[in-house]
């Protein structure tokens, strides 16, 4: 992949505020979510917040094999990467992605067990997880031109 490739795929990451997650279900059908863009290293690394009882959580940890599409409608420019996705409950890393806005989530912080409000009887995880994406290939889109590539 052209270093210019590698600089407009990257450009593309860092002005897209959600990117759609693919994950697996239990009967092998991709499910597709639009999902803010907490973190992004490079085309390598990127980072979700979710709940732990989100349906991904449950896919991810049964199929880590996932996607990642970044897309500007204007420029008609798209990035897909695929990869591995793991859940993390990395206490600094949940902490580094915290801000205020999320106490509507979770009231009692980035360690919320969450229990009282998804009516669990048992809390073994807080409920603010994190998505780990790691890409391993790539493919840009743009000007009717394809280009495959591995990160």
């Amino acid at each position: 992949m052209s270093a210019e490739m590698v600089e407009k795929s990257i450009a593309l990451v860092n002005r897209s505020f959600t990117g759609v997650l693919g994950t697996v279900d239990g009967n092998g059908i991709p499910q597709l979510k639009a999902m803010i863009k907490t973190s992004a290293i490079g085309l390598k690394e990127f980072w979700f917040c979710t709940n732990t009882s989100s349906k991904r959580i449950v896919q991810i940890q049964k199929n880590p094999n996932a996607s990642l599409y970044f897309c500007d409608e204007k420029t008609f420019e798209g990035l897909m990467l695929t990869g591995k996705a793991e859940v993390s409950y990395d206490d600094a890393k949940r902490q580094e992605f915290w801000n205020d806005g999320m106490k509507i989530y979770y009231p009692l912080g980035y360690t919320d067990p969450g229990c009282m409000a998804s009516s669990k009887l048992v809390c073994d995880q807080p409920d603010y997880a994190l998505i780990k994406l790691t890409a391993s290939r790539g493919n840009y889109y743009h000007g009717l031109n394809n280009t495959d590539f591995d990160i």
